[in-house]
């Protein structure tokens, strides 16, 4: 029997618990979803000021009132911190998440009551807007080197398809194919690629950065920096990009804001028809999709001029 193999889970033993634990919690999840929940656990730890394989011991080691109350005085700390609701509520759902399957496993039998703070899902739902995605990459054209070929299949895929930073950034070149207009995506939460059709634009545009790079086997894009030159290109890097492209007209923009700016032209294209959009942009609930569609028409708004002019 190999070391990796899986080993029945007893109940909660010294080292046991915080180590075993914690990478079955993390196994068979995306990369990027292992870095949040460690960069969490270890945001506790640091509260705890101990190590991550101690605070785990710490929130399961000593029952539910301790437990609870631990992760009361945690985010009352995240909030004194001044973090936004969306981070703090964030974290609540790692360490809830953690617990419930320890008591899964039966490491423990108790959940977390504490829950996160309240906040206004999705404030900013519309980002750059197509008018904004149209100037950045006016400014791409007008630069024409070979960071511009690669930032506009980048800025294209992300706002064409509605794509994630973390979805663009694990493509590889095997994952395109131009023959028949479309590329292969991991989305958010699930396992497999799944096959998506290239507007003739995005493939355009995908299409000429590879005629800078060339077809050689490896991440679609590439870093461009002096000290990660060759490799993939990071979330980091990608967020950098597209940051420098909204100051350059005059406008602070996220990777994510382009992904809400797609999602808000599709709903206007569409005349709001939400399931539509829903599956273009891969949002699971319908009620999300609806806060977007929410924002975009305004609908407060509206009727406030309504009451406004009925007297």
């Amino acid at each position: 029997m190999s070391d990796n193999s899986l080993q029945p889970f007893s109940a909660p033993t010294p080292a046991r618990t915080e180590a075993t634990l914690f990478r079955l919690f993390l196994e068979g999840r995306s990369a990027s979803t292992i870095r949040a929940y460690r960069s969490d656990v270890e945001d506790l730890a640091d509260f705890l000021s101990t190590d991550s394989a101690s605070a785990i011991k710490g929130l399961l080691s000593n029952g539910v009132g301790a437990a609870n109350e631990l992760v009361l005085r945690y985010r009352n700390n995240l909030m004194q911190r001044g973090m936004k609701p969306a981070s703090v509520n964030r974290r609540m759902a790692t360490i809830r998440s953690l617990v419930a399957f320890a008591r899964t496993v039966g490491a423990v039998d108790f959940e977390i009551a504490v829950r996160g703070v309240r906040s206004i899902p999705y404030r900013d739902t519309r980002g750059p807007g197509t008018d904004g995605v149209r100037g950045m990459l006016l400014q791409l054209t007008r630069r024409g080197d070979d960071k511009a070929a690669r930032d506009t299949a980048l800025i294209r895929l992300m706002f064409d398809l509605a794509l994630r930073c973390s979805e663009v950034v694990t493509l590889d070149v095997a994952h395109v194919d131009l023959a028949t207009f479309c590329i292969h995506v991991v989305r958010k939460g699930r396992s497999e690629r799944e096959r998506l059709t290239l507007p003739s634009p995005t493939a355009r545009s995908v299409e000429a950065w590879l005629a800078v790079r060339r077809s050689d086997p490896g991440p679609l894009f590439l870093n461009f920096d002096r000290a990660g030159k060759g490799h993939r290109l990071t979330t980091n890097g990608v967020y950098r990009i597209v940051r420098q492209l909204g100051l350059q007209i005059g406008r602070k923009v996220r990777p994510h804001g382009l992904r809400h700016a797609a999602v808000t032209a599709a709903l206007t294209l569409t005349n709001g028809d939400v399931r539509t959009v829903a599956k273009f942009s891969s949002h699971r609930s319908i009620q999300t999709v609806l806060i977007y569609d929410d924002n975009r028409s305004d609908v407060a708004g509206d009727v406030a001029r309504l009451v406004a002019e009925s007297i």
